[in-house]
């Protein structure tokens, strides 16, 4: 089998976004007077990409993976609870509870997802067929949060499939019709699992499968790198899957079931496991298994990659356990998300140009007025590509607004500072523009950061004439919620930049420089909208000699938020970020071209 991250993307674009014209409805809150068209920018060309999955291919990879007995991530270390799909006996009828559980429907868990994994080896030989299932939960409408287990070492962009809005597991008939029960199947576009991840101990076992289009289930959140309520003893949660209903059958259940259990301290989890359970990574929950079904509420094989759910967000994904499930004493084991959604969160907002884990940058040269992006090899960028002439606009930014996986472009008017948002629209495979406000001429910065609210929507901020910082919170569409006052101050920085994490900790944060003495200070997020949306400033460099600045997200590929800065000499150094919230933010610079003197736009 094959690594992750093999296929890049289902469409490259070749050339700018269309502005064609200025949708109908617009956020009230940024928009306060109709606007006429915008600027006329070049056509988009989409590439389609050399090869794809048709839906009836993902129907195949589906029932083939229904009818293997195969497990993902086998160790014979511990029992990770992957699990097979064939039935251990002739009964048809399979029991649709967890361990303990009860049955439940999509509408109590809408981001419950399945992934299907079926290779057949390519001979005619069933015996060598690989087929297994994993649960999952999307977070994002393009994103999937699971296990490590489920993902690394497979290729999931030619053998996968993954199903979301039903609480059936699929059927298949005598003819080889696949049955979704009214669910979507979609291709698994890109995966990245925890490049720590050890299928021996299990640990740092978690996992982001990227979908090639979005879907329409009501995403969840994971929970912060903060949270420690979700945490103490005996709260609590709730664990969702298909898995196994029986330590003395291999059937796993074909309706979506859930089961409550307490979360375990640190110190009753160790004193069963020993070394095994690595305080920090893991979690446990739920009472001692008894020995038997009876009296044992679990987690067990086929709920892997599911999700452990405390007040609405994820707090846990289901990783391992003892063999069979109920051995007296046991507890099930979770992979603990506040310690790793500052890993997982990069991968959940990564969307770039090219559709790789690497973020790549926008540039448009001052005097021919022509837009170019360029992609991100990790270390440096490769030879610039034409988006043809971007006359009329002073501002460019690259954006998801809409969190379709699919880099959108902010862009303001230079006439009038009308502000537009151009996107991809995969169903109609055309580009589509709105207006999203009404004469900013005086704003003095525009930043698209990401997420800075903590509900995994896209925010859009901006300086006013009068030195203050308004959040704009995102809808997930384009559209805006009321604006919020962060502060006042902020025209005393020459540059305001931000593109994702540059803490690890899970959240959006800003970069800003100083107009006297060229410092540089960081704006730490803390998730939250208003007065508090950021911590107290810290003071990270001096950089005077620098007057260009870009932040375009994570250029290297190790889920962390880079920064771009060029000198007045035309070089540009990448800045690696470290994930550290104090002066050691950056790694050591590098240089990634000395012709950037040219530019008078970073995207």
């Amino acid at each position: 089998m094959s690594g992750s991250g093999r296929h890049r993307r289902r469409i490259r674009i070749g050339l700018p976004v269309a502005a064609a014209g200025v949708a109908a409805a617009v956020a009230a809150a940024l928009l306060t007077s109709s606007a006429g068209a915008a600027t006329a920018l070049p056509e988009p060309t989409v590439k389609p990409a050399t090869s794809s999955a048709s839906l009836a291919e993902l129907e195949r990879r589906v029932a083939g993976a229904v009818a293997g007995d195969d497990t993902a991530g086998e160790t014979t270390e511990k029992s990770s609870y992957g699990a097979s799909t064939t039935s251990s006996s002739d009964d048809s009828t399979v029991s649709p509870m967890v361990i303990g559980g009860t049955e439940t429907t999509i509408t109590s868990a809408p981001w419950m997802a399945q992934l299907w994994y079926y290779d057949d080896q390519g001979t005619t030989d069933e015996a060598d067929d690989l087929g297994f299932f994993c649960g999952g939960a999307v977070v994002a409408p393009t994103k999937i949060l699971t296990a490590a287990h489920c993902v690394k070492g497979y290729d999931w962009y030619n053998y996968g499939a993954v199903v979301t809005g039903t609480a059936q597991l699929p059927t298949t008939d005598d003819a080889g019709n696949t049955d979704l029960h009214g669910g979507t199947v979609t291709l698994p576009h890109r995966q990245w699992n925890h490049p720590s991840y050890s299928s021996t101990t299990i640990d740092n076992d978690i996992a982001v499968v990227t979908l090639a289009n979005p879907v329409k289930a009501t995403p969840i959140r994971m929970t912060t790198s903060g949270d420690t309520a979700s945490y103490a003893a005996g709260t609590s949660a709730k664990v969702y899957g298909w898995g196994r209903t029986s330590s003395t059958s291999q059937d796993i259940s074909e309706t979506l079931k859930t089961a409550t259990l307490p979360i375990q301290s640190d110190t009753t989890c160790a004193g069963y496991y020993g070394s095994e359970f690595i305080k920090g990574h893991m979690v446990c929950a739920g009472t001692p298994a008894s020995g038997s079904d009876s009296g044992t509420t679990s987690a067990c094989n086929g709920d892997s990659g599911g999700p452990l759910v405390v007040n609405g967000r994820i707090v846990g994904v289901v990783s391992w356990g003892v063999q069979d499930c109920v051995a007296e004493g046991a507890y099930s084991v979770f992979a603990k998300v506040s310690s790793y959604v500052g890993a997982a969160y990069p991968r959940v907002d990564d969307t770039n140009i090219s559709g790789d884990h690497r973020a790549d940058m926008w540039v448009r040269n001052a005097s021919t007025k022509t837009g170019y992006s360029k992609d991100s090899n990790g270390t440096s960028f490769a030879a610039r590509e034409s988006w043809g002439n971007w006359d009329g606009v002073n501002v460019v930014l690259q954006t998801d607004l809409d969190r379709d996986g699919y880099q959108d472009l902010l862009y303001r008017r230079s006439a009038d500072g009308d502000v537009f948002w151009s996107h991809y629209v995969p169903a109609s495979g055309t580009w589509a523009t709105k207006q999203i406000a009404d004469n900013w001429k005086t704003r003095t910065r525009i930043v698209v950061p990401g997420d800075v609210t903590g509900d995994y929507k896209p925010d859009l901020l901006s300086v006013d004439s009068g030195g203050y910082l308004w959040i704009y919170p995102g809808n997930g569409n384009g559209t805006f919620g009321t604006r919020v006052k962060v502060g006042s101050g902020w025209n005393q920085y020459n540059s305001l930049r931000g593109h994702g994490d540059f803490t690890g900790d899970g959240k959006a944060d800003l970069i800003a420089r100083s107009s006297s003495g060229g410092y540089i200070y960081l704006f730490k997020g803390t998730g939250t909208a208003g007065t508090g949306a950021f911590a107290t400033r810290i003071k990270v460099r001096t950089w005077a000699t620098y007057n260009g600045f870009d932040a375009v997200g994570d250029v290297t590929g190790d889920g962390k938020a880079d920064f771009l800065a060029r000198n007045s000499a035309g070089t540009l150094y990448l800045y690696p970020g470290t994930g550290k919230a104090t002066s050691e933010i950056f790694a050591t610079p590098k240089s990634v071209g000395t012709d950037f003197k040219q530019y008078d736009i970073f995207g």
